[in-house]
């Protein structure tokens, strides 16, 4: 994991006394509301429906122990004991007082974490694997790269005030994509050429919100020392050439729809030309010295299958069953790569309390180096497990509701705050989650429909990314009243897709029955073993709709 030097953690400190003046200043009646916004909005503080939120960076998801445990803390000193995991593999805490944001800034730096840039028309967290670094698929590990873009772009004076936010996603494993780059402001994939050499292929004007759309690819292949400078020409033509005049045609997909992808190349390459030989080059020795903070931890030699871990499943079906969804292959022998699952019922997906906050840093360090992940699935994640630990790990995350085995299932569910938060939601998200997760609550019924992805979105910002749900959720508002539109077929994996209109919304009570007739059609359509997306691909969208509405007249 990335430590500070004392120039990060100088830069750092310099920001909180910054902000702290600026928000005494704002008490003190010495800025407006409107002077005050831009300052707020650089320091992660957004004003919700019923209190500020505070967005605090996860970098590319990594956290450690110690970190973790600060954050339990100030949910507790200066929220209500409990904070939110975000699509975007950071956390936001909804209660904070306004004025008491400095200390808890300050608090952030003192364990080299932060709320810079989680916020405003800026470069956004760049988000990854969960599993990066930790399984043998990958091309290499994508996070040394991530971090590159992170310090490059943090306080980058050119890109401070862009058309809209940004947002940029890295994946390095050629036939799955975690990290939804497809539908970013720039993928990066990373891979290797014929020749063997590492590099990227770029994907631009990918996005959700009103205006879905899929990203394409602008270059195939850009070799491993161009990253930056290529990443700050397309960053350049955007800022140049994005409309500023109506903040919904902002971002940098209506501009590479405008133009065309053949054109924005066009522009790119042009810029990159005028720049790649420039000190923006990656260079050999740059990428080592960031590569050293990611280098393995002390693995023991182990072997894989060790007795006490098949004696555990073979004797408990229980924890057999979480094996098999929450448990992954590790590309060290006698490791596992765990995902400690924020999906319990009754509670708002990716929703955890101080208590289990402080639980998960006790567990990182019993079982696995200090360290954990966040996801865009809105989970945790413990990458280095001993397998012959595993038993005594989910006995002890199963206490405290984390051992839900339903990774990847119905009720693993993203969800936007919505409504209950938000001032832009227009209707609410949770209590919907909350009901389809008591509707199927049956863990045979959700292992025997297998992978399905819901996603939950309280507007058309689509924070809960249900454009790309298999089954998507969005709520509307039809005459002050709350309804809900369904969508189908989406995907953000490597075979992204757009999810089709179901067809007219329903109000909220319908719900739980409207999500039953789908998955009763998929199970009587399926063929075996096939999913309920490539299910939907093969029947095509009428059946399913005329399932739930009944044949039109």
């Amino acid at each position: 994991m990335y430590q500070y030097d004392e120039y990060d953690q100088q830069i750092l400190n310099e920001r909180v006394a910054q902000f702290r003046g600026q928000m005494q200043r704002f008490l003190d009646g010495k800025i407006s509301n409107e002077e005050f916004l831009p300052l707020r909005l650089q320091n992660g503080i957004y004003i919700q429906r019923y209190a500020p939120m505070l967005r605090v960076a996860i970098p590319y998801g990594a956290l450690n122990a110690t970190q973790m445990r600060t954050l339990a803390r100030i949910s507790r000193d200066y929220d209500k004991g409990y904070a939110h995991f975000s699509t975007r593999q950071n956390i936001q805490f909804n209660w904070p007082q306004l004025e008491e944001c400095p200390e808890i800034l300050a608090e952030l730096a003192a364990v080299q974490m932060h709320a810079v840039q989680t916020s405003g028309a800026c470069i956004r967290n760049t988000t990854t694997d969960e599993y990066a670094g930790v399984i043998a698929e990958e091309i290499v590990d994508p996070r040394p790269y991530c971090e590159i873009i992170r310090q490059w772009s943090t306080f980058h004076p050119e890109f401070a005030f862009l058309p809209r936010k940004f947002k940029i996603a890295v994946n390095a494993v050629p036939d799955a994509d975690r990290a939804a780059t497809m539908v970013h402001d720039i993928g990066i994939h990373i891979v290797r050429n014929e020749a063997g050499d590492v590099g990227y292929r770029v994907i631009v004007g990918g996005g959700l919100g009103r205006t879905p759309i899929i990203g394409e690819v602008i270059r195939e292949f850009l070799p491993e020392e161009d990253l930056l400078t290529y990443l700050d020409a397309i960053i350049r033509v955007y800022n140049q050439f994005g409309r500023r005049d109506n903040k919904y045609k902002a971002r940098i997909k209506i501009l590479v729809k405008a133009l065309g992808i053949e054109r924005m190349a066009e522009l790119v390459e042009a810029e990159w030309d005028r720049i790649r030989n420039s000190e923006g080059k990656l260079t050999a020795a740059e990428l080592d010295r960031v590569k050293q903070h990611f280098v393995d931890p002390a693995y023991a030699d182990l072997a894989d299958e060790p007795a006490e871990l098949v004696a555990a499943r073979t004797e408990n079906a229980a924890f057999a069953r979480w094996l098999q969804r929450n448990v992954r292959k590790h590309k060290k022998a006698g490791y596992a790569v765990v995902t400690l699952t924020l999906k319990q019922k009754g509670t708002p997906p990716g929703d955890v309390t101080a208590e289990q906050m402080d639980s998960i840093a006790t567990l990182a360090d019993e079982y696995s180096f200090g360290l954990i992940r966040s996801t865009h699935q809105q989970n945790l994640v413990l990458a280095d497990v001993e397998q012959r630990q595993l038993f005594a790990l989910w006995q002890q995350a199963k206490a405290l509701g984390l051992a839900t085995p339903t990774l990847g299932l119905l009720t693993d569910m993203i969800c936007c705050p919505g409504g209950d938060f938000c001032s832009l939601a227009n209707a609410k998200s949770i209590p919907v989650a909350q009901d389809i997760q008591v509707r199927f609550d049956d863990l045979d019924y959700l292992h025997d429909l297998g992978e399905i992805d819901l996603n939950i979105s309280g507007c058309m910002n689509a924070c809960g990314h249900h454009h790309v749900g298999n089954i998507g959720v969005l709520g509307v508002d039809k005459k002050g009243e709350e309804f809900y539109q369904v969508s189908l077929g989406g995907s953000s994996g490597s075979d992204a897709s757009l999810g089709k209109i179901l067809g007219p919304s329903f109000a909220r009570e319908q719900m739980p029955n409207v999500i039953a007739k789908i998955l009763d059609f998929y199970v009587a359509k399926r063929i075996d073993g096939e999913t309920f997306l490539e299910a939907y691909r093969r029947i095509g969208h009428d059946p399913f709709k005329e399932a739930v509405y009944g044949k039109a007249d």
